[in-house]
């Protein structure tokens, strides 16, 4: 007999937990579908234990420079073990997190796979295929995630080949590791394995690091990461992966011909794709192209009447803060409210490197691509007093502004722990704040955060700091 809800929720990422828990704070009666583990790919293998393990190597990197700062320190070590033990600890607890929410919210938890049997019923399969639950809802939402790509010429073996699940895990610190892609995945990884003592070599399609970025950004970076060690090779593809010995022979086809590197492992991370398979969409009568299921953005309805969808199995940004805020507006809508809609362009992009990359808005390029007249304003962190004091003076933040009306339309960072001053950003924008105001609001000194009001007075030739002449008016 079919076990009846008012909303089944199919996956438990930071898109279907989010989802779970506001459905079932607005009086509806809810269960969650999990084939894996409570929290999806972000807390157990992505965000959360990605960053602890970044965490770690920024502490390894400011031991190795403590003699700068005056502090001498002896006989340490990278703890690769340590580390990634650290990690699992860390996203171990975040997972068991969310498991008290759905009993505090009293949310039925269904572990299986959840297969459409139609656009009103839901198989729960175990991992042999065999029905164990069948579910009735008034209303379905898909948050299933998505997965890494894989390449058509290089197949993820999880040996030698490898994707960013394996790469956090790994039972010992490659000597050598080539990294396909320098979206944030592969920028992050690199600076983690590069940091700790690992050779790596970074292999990017495009002309820059972070494509995605604004171009002043993505060559900073790439200055910034050849500086540390690494073997930056942008504008190159990788043609052919080898076994070789225990090892791997990469072929690279870089702007001055080919190249074979010898390293130990690679790391795959060309991006994402959603896992829109074995779902049953076709019987449910969902639509879905290019591994993204189709919704309407402003209330993730699918085709079906009563299936929604939410979160990177909808497409891109593929982020796990628009896929929270993407659930919390279709709950509240199925609950008859009126949540205020998300503005798509208004939705920050975070990196966690070493250096930071932060971002909102339009790009340089995409502003006069959309034919503004611009002020474009950037304070170097070389000039920031806070910045010196804490060592970390490498980085930016830059400015774009309308210059008929002084709308911000885009900001972008790179620098030490930037992620962290790119919200002032995103409100200011969603409060459509002019350039003026913002050099108007007193930041406070000495911070990291006013480098924002400093490039904003550079955009409109009132900054102070640099030695800049006045722009004309």
């Amino acid at each position: 007999m079919a076990k009846e809800f008012d909303v089944c929720v199919i996956g438990t990422g930071p898109g279907g937990y989010v989802a779970a828990i506001r459905a079932a704070q607005l009086g509806f009666k809810t269960a969650v579908v999990e084939k894996r583990f409570l929290g999806g790919v972000c807390l157990n293998i992505g965000c959360i234990p990605t960053k602890a393990l970044l965490r770690s190597a920024e502490v390894y990197e400011s031991i190795a420079h403590a003699s700068d700062y005056g502090v001498d320190v002896k006989d340490f070590s990278a703890n690769f073990d340590g580390m990634v033990k650290r990690s699992r600890k860390v996203a171990d607890k975040m997972s068991k997190g969310v498991q008290f929410l759905m009993k505090a919210n009293k949310i039925e938890v269904l572990n299986g796979t959840g297969v459409f049997k139609s656009d009103k019923e839901l198989s729960v399969q175990d991992d042999k295929g065999k029905e164990t639950e069948t579910v009735k809802a008034k209303k379905f939402i898909i948050a299933t995630g998505a997965r890494p790509i894989q390449l058509p010429n290089i197949k993820i073996d999880g040996k030698l080949v490898i994707d960013s699940e394996r790469a956090m895990q790994l039972e010992k610190q490659p000597k050598k590791i080539l990294i396909i892609g320098a979206g944030a995945i592969g920028v992050e990884f690199a600076y983690f394995y590069n940091t700790i003592g690992t050779e790596v070599t970074l292999v990017e399609l495009q002309d820059r690091l972070v494509p995605v970025e604004d171009a002043d950004v993505g060559k900073e970076l790439g200055k910034i990461y050849k500086k540390k060690g690494m073997n930056v090779l942008t504008s190159s593809s990788v043609e052919k992966v080898e076994k070789k010995g225990k090892g791997v022979k990469v072929t690279v086809k870089t702007k001055n011909g080919k190249e074979e590197i010898e390293v130990d492992v690679v790391l795959s991370a060309v991006g994402v794709t959603g896992n829109v398979e074995n779902l049953g969409l076709d019987k449910a009568g969902v639509k879905h192209e290019r591994g993204a299921i189709k919704v309407d953005r402003s209330t993730y309805k699918t085709d079906a009447d009563n299936i929604y969808a939410i979160g990177d199995v909808i497409g891109a940004p593929w982020l796990a803060h628009k896929a929270s805020h993407e659930a919390t507006v279709c709950v509240e809508q199925l609950a008859g409210e009126n949540p205020i809609p998300i503005k798509y362009d208004n939705i920050p992009g975070c990196t966690y490197c070493e250096p930071q990359v932060a971002s909102v808005g339009l790009t340089e390029a995409q502003a006069k691509e959309e034919g503004y007249d611009i002020k474009v304003g950037k304070f170097p962190f070389s000039a920031s007093g806070k910045a010196a004091g804490l060592g970390h003076e490498e980085g930016f933040v830059k400015v774009i502004f309308d210059e008929k009306y002084g709308e911000w339309l885009g900001c972008h960072m790179i620098g030490s722990h930037v992620t962290e001053l790119i919200a002032e950003a995103v409100v200011a924008r969603d409060l459509e704040t002019t350039g003026h105001e913002i050099i108007s609001a007193v930041h406070p000194h000495p911070t990291m955060s006013e480098a924002v009001m400093e490039a904003a007075a550079e955009a409109y030739g009132e900054g102070v700091h640099l030695g800049s002449k006045p722009k004309k008016k």
